[in-house]
Formats: structure tokens, sequence, C-alpha cells
């Protein structure tokens, strides 16, 4: 099953979360590679794709995972948690409609 994961940044940790996104990343690129990655970016602080020192609010990422438990677990596990970027991740089960 489809889960999406929202994580919501800590004001002022633009530091970190560059410090930690190569991490980050590389747990991504293997749910890509495993093929059960759906989407995954950030939320700009302000409109624009390259917010600069605004930094980011948060973080999206939707990903086929066994249960709600392993995507938890997986969520739980990411580096922006044990970096202090995330104040707070939400996992849900995501049901895409559409394309």
């Amino acid at each position: 099953m489809l889960y999406s994961i929202v994580g919501t940044d800590n004001e002022n940790s633009l530091t970190d979360r560059l410090a930690a996104r190569p991490d980050h990343v590389a747990r991504l690129i293997e749910l890509k590679n495993q093929g059960r990655l759906i989407l995954a970016g950030p939320n700009p602080a302000i409109d624009n794709p390259e917010p600069g020192e605004a930094g980011f609010t948060g973080s999206l990422i939707v990903a086929e995972f066994d249960s709600l438990e392993a995507a938890q677990e997986w969520a739980n596990d990411d580096p922006y948690i044990k970096t202090s970027v995330y104040k707070s991740v939400e996992v849900k089960p995501f049901n895409k409609v559409l394309p």
C-alpha cells in the first residue's frame, strides 16, 4: 500500500537540513531503485523552488510499504529526524487516484 510521509521542519533548520541531505536523499534513491517511490520533495518556505536562506518548512514523500508500521519505522529512521531537522512526522495510508 502507499503511504504519505509529511515531515515538518523546525525553525532555522536549514543548516542541519543541508548537512543531512545526502543521507536523506540516499534513502529515497534506494526506495526509487526498488520501484517503491512515487514522489518526494521539500516544501520551500517561500513561493520559489530555490528559496535560498528562507529554507524549507517540511517535506512530502509518497512511497509503497508493506504496512503502516513499516512506513512509520522507515520514517522514524530518517536522517532529518536524527539531526532535528524535523520537529514532527506524520505517516498516513494514501490512495492514489490521479493521474
